[in-house]
């Protein structure tokens, strides 16, 4: 499968290929292959990263770790969510019109330096839950080589291991904006009220990977992997005390444990 992919993103080395990179596991296994590429045969390429509120800070500082490790030409990028106020009020649609905005810029650099392609992370397991924001990159004509390829998550991480990336095993970061019912008022102090917290979670319990803090209003819904549950219940009054301290009027540990897009139920990819 590796063989796969590094001969399809070989076809459109002589053009010019922008990568939109984010550090994560699927953006990560594209820059190796494309740096293994690069190596071979030298051609245009940029690493583009886009700088946000909603993104975790800890994730882009890793992103430009991360490229500097393959030595790749990384140009950031930065854009107001808020401006937009279909993300600033959280509408079902938000990521449509978040991305839009961002591969926008993406598209736009692209262009005006000679880059043909314009690649993303998306990857076959995106394709069965509700992405929004794949219709804003079809639109602007962004390519997904792993959703084209039908390369799962689980295939991402094995590839990703047998070339001994550091995010082989690395937990998926979504944007911030995630943590929040939809048609709820967002801000920056509301997003970042959630990142400390999740911040202040995570350095409790080093060794669980998957940690959301989901708001209700004055009420934080804590969701943890199911197999640290009990764990963590036994540090609740802990965790109350310390969410209490962000402003939450309630805390409380959501016993379905850690649920992927757990406030996108019932929604469906158009």
């Amino acid at each position: 499968m590796l063989e796969r992919l590094e001969e399809y993103l070989r076809e459109m080395t002589s053009d010019g290929i922008a990568l939109a990179f984010s550090g994560g596991v699927d953006s990560t296994l594209l820059l190796a292959v494309l740096s293994r590429l690069f190596r071979q045969k030298n051609f245009p390429l940029a690493v583009l990263t886009m700088r946000t509120i909603l993104q975790d800070k800890e994730e882009m500082d890793e992103a430009g770790e991360l490229a500097a490790k393959f030595g790749a030409e990384q140009k950031f990028f930065t854009f107001n969510p808020f401006s937009l106020e279909e993300v600033r009020h959280n509408r079902v649609d938000r990521c449509y019109h978040c991305k839009k905005a961002i591969f926008t810029q993406f598209r736009n650099y692209a262009e005006a330096n000679g880059l043909k392609y314009l690649l993303d992370g998306t990857n076959a397991d995106d394709l069965k839950v509700y992405r929004p924001g794949r219709k804003a990159l079809k639109e602007l004509g962004v390519i997904s080589p792993l959703a084209e390829l039908e390369i799962d998550k689980a295939a991402i991480r094995q590839m990703s291991a047998e070339l001994g990336l550091p995010t082989a095993s690395k937990p998926a970061v979504p944007c911030l904006a995630t943590r929040f019912e939809y048609n709820t008022l967002l801000d920056d102090n509301a997003i970042c009220r959630v990142a400390s917290g999740e911040e202040i979670i995570k350095k409790m319990f080093p060794a669980v990977k998957d940690i959301r803090l989901r708001v209700h209003g004055g009420l934080a819904r804590l969701e943890i992997s199911a197999d640290h549950l009990a764990e963590v219940a036994a540090r609740g009054k802990e965790i109350a005390g310390e969410l209490e301290k962000l402003g939450f009027d309630y805390v409380t540990l959501d016993l379905k444990g850690f649920r992927s897009g757990s406030f996108d139920k019932g929604l469906k990819q158009n």
